[in-house]
């Protein structure tokens, strides 16, 4: 399915002027039909993957205990 860089900004949730810039670094694989850019979404299946992964692993990062410093001393 392919998709404007407008409707495309919204699906990743991202501004448009940086969809635009990345296409145009390509970045991100785009279609140019004479009048605008035509971006195929299947090809952001892994983006939403690492997304999801790295989501994961901050809130495991989050739940971890800090661990007890051994060399603090009580000294009152």
């Amino acid at each position: 399915m392919y998709m404007t860089v407008q409707e495309t900004a919204a699906f990743l949730s991202m501004p448009e002027e940086q969809v635009n810039r990345y296409v145009l670094e390509g970045r991100i694989r785009a279609v140019h039909d004479g009048e605008q850019y035509m971006i195929n979404t299947s090809q952001f299946g892994t983006h939403f993957q690492q997304l999801e992964q790295a989501k994961l692993a901050l809130e495991e990062w989050r739940a971890t205990p800090i661990p007890d410093d051994v060399d603090i001393k009580d000294e009152d």
